[in-house]
């Protein structure tokens, strides 16, 4: 396990382990805490399926989601380099999204999260209504 040293202004510095989940500077975490939403699941599989679409394509196939809510985990995904960020020059401007080669790569992960979710949740919702 290798350990990475911070420093933020005003606080001493801090060794975290690399791959401590259970400490807070640890970079898997946070990189955890951003992936692991069901609007990060939904938009990484609707575009892996899709290729490139327009923010209110996107946005169209991810019931639910408020535009705020869509653009910030864009923007998180965008900061992570898992999607990219495409404006056409036009007028109004047109701007589209599609999976990097990284957030290709998470589609599977999350593809098998997906199947696991869908293939326990009627045990899951069972154990819920039971006790």
């Amino acid at each position: 396990m290798e350990d990475r040293t911070s420093s933020t202004p005003g606080h001493s510095q801090v060794t975290a382990p690399r791959g401590d989940l259970f400490s807070p500077e640890c970079p898997t975490r946070r990189l955890l805490d951003r992936i692991g939403t069901k609007w990060v699941a939904m938009i990484v599989k609707t575009l892996a399926e899709t290729g490139e679409l327009r923010y209110a394509d996107l946005k169209r196939r991810t019931p639910g989601v408020s535009a705020k809510m869509l653009t910030q985990t864009l923007r998180g995904l965008e900061d992570d380099h898992l999607v990219a960020r495409r404006v056409e020059p036009s007028v109004p401007p047109a701007v589209h999204y599609s999976l990097t080669p990284l957030g290709h790569s998470l589609d599977e992960p999350l593809a098998a999260l997906r199947e696991w979710a869908e293939t326990h949740m009627p045990e899951i919702d069972g154990l819920s209504r039971t006790g």
